[in-house]
């Protein structure tokens, strides 16, 4: 009987942030707000570092690949909420919601052990200072960031292989904005105990060996800053990992709330809610907090800004001369 109500399933219906069709032009206008802020000021941070020559470091490094990051991880679910709200259409094909759980898993996890590599980036610069430029070499830089791609995508993969293994029924409708793995597993009529047991285990793996690192990298640095005799060197040693430790607080702190708020709430629409905050909110507000906190991404930005208008200048005037030239040739050619 189990077999006869499975169906093979070719699409889902995403019912988002709300049903209510007035308010469907304000959460298409705020989303469309939240993701140009989000993709503006992360692609702002990019090139500040990449056209400044003093944040080449490894610090900036990998702050350039956060922020390319948190582009592609919102990128994975706004630009198709707006565009199921903009054609009033809920639908999304089952290929295209396994392609969107895929890559929604793999940057968020990118996110998370990028900021590890950081804290240990952090670790590196306060406690062994002398010998920094020697530890975080080139070399190991582009190891750290191999790994962190390599362990992000297989975990993706595993939990992507394991949503393809699942039987669908009738029942389709997700209550949420993008397709979510626990939202995918609730909708299966197969057995998904050994989905649910990889689930815990592979994310919990993924989230707690990183923030184990973080924490114990924080560890150490606390200890080497309470060990400077100066308060401003505290100040200056702390103001170095000042913008990290606030998105660390943030990306951790959003991601607990939203697992509170999913473990607590009765419907599935208020989890949706908040998760907002987790997809949304957080890739929006780091470009901010590290322009922010950071005066060399605050002259970075600076330069990069007055050469923009430089190069306007120089385009306009390229027009004003192209224009004279026009009207000269003109003349010459009545007299």
């Amino acid at each position: 009987m189990e077999s006869e109500n499975q169906t093979c399933v070719s699409e889902f219906i995403l019912l988002g942030v709300s049903e209510d069709v007035l308010l469907q032009p304000l959460l298409f206008g705020l989303f469309l707000s939240m993701y140009l802020v989000t993709f503006i000021g992360n692609l702002l941070i990019i090139l500040a570092i990449i056209t400044d020559s003093h944040l080449h470091t490894p610090m900036y490094f990998f702050l350039s690949n956060l922020s390319l990051a948190d582009i592609c991880f919102i990128s994975t679910t706004i630009p198709k909420m707006l565009l199921n709200i903009q054609t009033q259409s809920k639908v999304i094909t089952y290929a295209g919601c396994i392609t969107q759980l895929y890559f929604f898993m793999l940057f968020g996890d990118l996110d998370n052990f990028l900021l590890t590599v950081m804290a240990y980036d952090r670790f590196v610069a306060i406690c062994h200072p002398l010998h920094y430029t020697i530890i975080m070499n080139p070399r190991l830089c582009g190891l750290l960031l191999l790994t962190s791609w390599i362990m992000t995508a297989l975990h993706s993969l595993l939990q992507s292989l394991m949503v393809l293994r699942l039987s669908f029924c009738e029942e389709l409708e997700i209550p949420h904005f993008f397709c979510e793995l626990n939202q995918l597993i609730h909708l299966a009529c197969s057995d998904t105990f050994l989905n649910d047991l990889v689930m815990y285990f592979a994310t919990g793996l993924v989230a707690i060996v990183p923030l184990t690192g973080i924490l114990f990298s924080y560890s150490k640095i606390v200890t080497s800053i309470f060990r400077i005799s100066s308060a401003g060197g505290k100040y200056k040693a702390f103001s170095t990992c000042g913008s990290h430790l606030s998105v660390v607080s943030l990306f951790y702190g959003t991601g607990l709330g939203v697992y509170l708020s999913s473990a607590a709430a009765q419907n599935s629409r208020a989890s949706a809610i908040a998760s907002v905050m987790y997809t949304v909110v957080t890739p929006m507000l780091n470009p901010f907090i590290y322009s922010l906190k950071n005066k060399d991404i605050k002259q970075a930005l600076k330069k990069l800004l007055m050469r923009a208008a430089a190069l306007k200048e120089n385009s306009a005037l390229k027009e004003n001369l192209l224009d004279i030239s026009k009207a000269i040739y003109q003349s010459l050619k009545f007299v």
